[in-house]
């Protein structure tokens, strides 16, 4: 029965990281190491998981249209870079005491995307392509890095940011860091199993976090689609502030 209840949090995980384009590695870590997992096998666990639950929501994204391709190379290659240094770093040290530097600074970044989209104003900038084209690349591999060494962060630290910063359409931010995402997971795996001799891996979590994340995928990203911008944003924006206040409350 143990997988039937991970396949319950997968479906629900994927179906938020899906719409808001965050959530997944932050809610099942957040779960496993409640039961007791320590912070290198919660995070070795979701990313095996998010191969599949990424790949999913990578296609359902991209059937919907939701991508926007040049954004997605300059962010999925050095993020798979960055995860894989995650993954190998946290075999060796547990972060899980950084995680509320993190968390003060996800709130932050939460404050300003509200910000910006209560009191939004039309014709925005897009400050990447004028100011700093390398800029995609470095968020791409802090998120990843992130990602991959506090079992979650991907989406909560590069969506709020693509969104404060860009004028890309949120539903079109979510769609490419979902996909982005994939390529992380996969980095982020590999590095895990090269260290595989100092973390025991349970597969029954990482088969039911994958079937009910695959299920949820397509619904997630048909859901985004739907959803008007400023809403969204104001949606992404809370969900932040309330997961980070949280996690820092806890610390």
């Amino acid at each position: 029965m143990t997988w039937i209840l991970f396949a319950l949090v997968g479906t629900i995980a994927q179906f938020i990281d899906g719409s808001l384009g965050m959530g997944f590695g932050l809610t099942s870590s957040t779960l496993l190491v409640t039961l007791g997992a320590s912070a290198a096998v919660a995070s070795a666990a979701v990313h095996f998981a998010e191969i599949g639950t990424t790949l999913a929501s990578g296609a359902s994204h991209w059937h919907a249209e939701n991508i926007d391709k040049k954004i997605l190379l300059r962010l999925a290659i050095p993020g798979g870079i960055g995860a894989f240094l995650g993954a190998t770093f946290l075999s060796f040290i547990d972060l899980s005491s950084s995680k509320i530097f993190i968390s003060t600074l996800l709130l932050f970044l939460g404050f300003l995307l509200l910000y910006r989209n209560v009191f939004k104003t039309e014709g925005q900038v897009n400050m990447i392509e004028i100011k700093n084209p390398r800029f995609l690349s470095y968020l791409g591999f802090t998120g990843g890095f992130v990602d991959a060494s506090g079992g979650g962060g991907w989406g909560p630290i590069v969506t709020p940011t693509l969104i404060s910063t860009t004028a890309t359409e949120p539903r079109k931010v979510i769609g490419t860091v979902s996909a982005a995402e994939f390529v992380v997971a996969v980095a982020a795996s590999v590095g895990f199993l090269a260290q595989i001799g100092r973390i025991d891996i349970n597969w029954a979590i990482v088969g039911g976090l994958a079937l009910g994340g695959t299920i949820a995928a397509p619904f997630a990203a048909k859901l985004v689609g739907i959803l008007p911008a400023k809403q969204l944003g104001i949606v992404v924006a809370v969900a932040i502030i309330i997961l980070n206040a949280t996690a820092i409350i806890r610390a």
